[in-house]
């Protein structure tokens, strides 16, 4: 158990433990900040916006109009890489500027367009790793949205060919009705059917043509 000395300690410590001081420090705390921003399951980072980050998600739900729990998965899941994907430039420009903070005084003798693309080059050859991280999680997002696309445009195809199936039911039923003169009384609802009568007729006179010129002969 700690003494009261030790506490007393630690707490004197923790005041003094206030985190990285200078500009390559501050620079160098940030990006490791953001690695979470790429391969963790947070998205929002402290210095994001989140007012755009829900107008980003909702141009997604726009365009892609999800219908059930499957759907709205996976376009969150779509948004969502699509933001770090955004997000990999900056931490790429971030990196050269850490880099050049930290290697500012070097090579001070070389001329100074020299020396510019001597300070590019040794960020490179230092944040190498780093920058070939990026392009590796860039890869794996880019794959991630592929993914989901795909899986997305299955579901919704499933679910689209499924509601067009139960149209073309419901419209043989009432073109059965039409033939039997019972159209008058037929009621989408107590049938099961979740399609406006507008619908199902546009569909039956799709399916014949000639439905009510039918059904006019009929009765003449």
């Amino acid at each position: 158990m700690s003494t009261s000395a030790q506490i007393t300690a630690n707490q004197k410590n923790a005041q003094l433990s206030t985190g990285p001081t200078s500009e390559t420090g501050k620079a160098k705390s940030s990006l490791n900040a953001v690695k979470t921003g790429l391969t963790g399951r947070t998205v929002l980072l402290p210095g994001d916006d989140a007012a755009l980050y829900e107008s980003h998600v909702s141009q997604f739900v726009k365009r892609f109009e999800p219908i059930g729990e499957a759907e709205q998965n996976l376009v969150q899941s779509l948004a969502d890489t699509e933001w770090r994907l955004l997000r990999i430039p900056s931490l790429e420009m971030g990196i050269y500027a850490v880099g050049r903070l930290e290697f500012a005084e070097l090579f001070p003798n070389e001329d100074p367009s020299v020396r510019n693309q001597l300070i590019e080059a040794k960020v490179f050859l230092a944040y190498q790793r780093q920058l070939n991280n990026l392009s590796i999680q860039e890869n794996r997002l880019r794959r991630q949205r592929e993914k989901d696309t795909i899986a997305l445009r299955e579901l919704q195809n499933a679910r689209k060919q499924q509601i067009q199936a139960r149209l073309d039911t419901a419209a043989r039923q009432y073109i059965q009705a039409v033939h039997n003169g019972t159209y008058q009384a037929f009621e989408p609802a107590e049938l099961g059917f979740e399609f406006s009568l507008g619908e199902i007729e546009v569909r039956a006179i799709q399916l014949d043509r000639k439905l009510f010129a039918e059904y006019g002969r009929k009765c003449a």
